[in-house]
């Protein structure tokens, strides 16, 4: 794949997991990272092909809105103008309901929530004017719902309202969607941390598997690419068949 070279794309939660994957995935077609956690070890950026020098890493709370505007910042003075970003960021919480305190939803909320607004609403401030990509992270239970993950649900339910907004608002230069990722394997959902329970009703699906990250990954690289060109306001589910719409 070679339609990313020379363009400047934004990964969050690119430390890990599915937002890792994405980082390696779209540097490996000759796109200029800017790879951004909450802690980058100094691996992260030896995740990424030693090719391409200007890949840049740099820290960041998404759900602080100072946090945001200062990683932005350094991405526009070391990178330059912003071509797309998939934004991975996000936790996972299970817990039922009358255990949950306002504490415990709040932080799922802000940094699942709160911190796809912000990264999308500045990422979008610097598109203007010219054509744009984003993708956001919501999840097969932005679509649905589970018993003892509300707070989760109701995060990426939410997501979902953003992306379907947005993409009202800004048609026809940015475009804006969601991936929907159903059971992958990583360490926020990973096997090994999970009950036998929990792990049993995540591999009945029909596809009767954990998805890998790179899957996500190349979804996402479809969304900002050449072939995403008339995809806007969609939750595209990589789920295994978890949810079917």
């Amino acid at each position: 794949m070679t339609e990313f070279k020379a363009r400047n794309i934004l990964v969050t939660g690119a430390n890990r997991g599915i937002g890792r994957a994405c980082a390696e995935v779209l540097a490996a077609t000759g796109a200029r990272i800017a790879a951004a956690d909450i802690v980058l070890p100094s691996d992260t950026a030896a995740g990424l092909p030693p090719h391409a020098k200007t890949h840049i890493t740099v820290a960041c709370d998404v759900s602080d809105e100072g946090s945001v505007d200062a990683m932005f910042r350094q991405v526009d003075r070391k990178l330059g103008p912003l071509d797309a970003v998939v934004h991975c960021a996000g936790i996972i919480d299970e817990r039922p309901l009358l255990e949950t305190s306002v504490r415990d939803f709040d932080r799922v909320v802000a940094i699942n929530l709160r911190g796809s607004f912000l990264i999308g609403r500045e990422a979008i401030r610097r598109m203007q004017g010219r054509q744009g990509r984003v993708v956001l992270t919501s999840s097969d239970l932005g679509v649905s719902g589970r018993e003892t993950f509300s707070s989760y649900v109701a995060s990426k339910h939410g997501v979902m309202g953003l992306i379907r907004s947005w993409a009202e608002e800004f048609s026809p230069h940015i475009l804006v969607n969601a991936l929907c990722p159903g059971p992958i394997d990583t360490e926020m959902l990973g096997a090994a941390n999970m009950t036998a329970e929990w792990r049993a009703r995540e591999l009945d699906i029909p596809l009767a598997r954990f998805g890998r990250p790179v899957e996500i990954a190349q979804m996402a690289a479809f969304l900002i690419g050449p072939h995403g060109g008339f995809i806007t306001g969609q939750g595209i589910g990589v789920n295994g068949g978890s949810v079917m719409a």
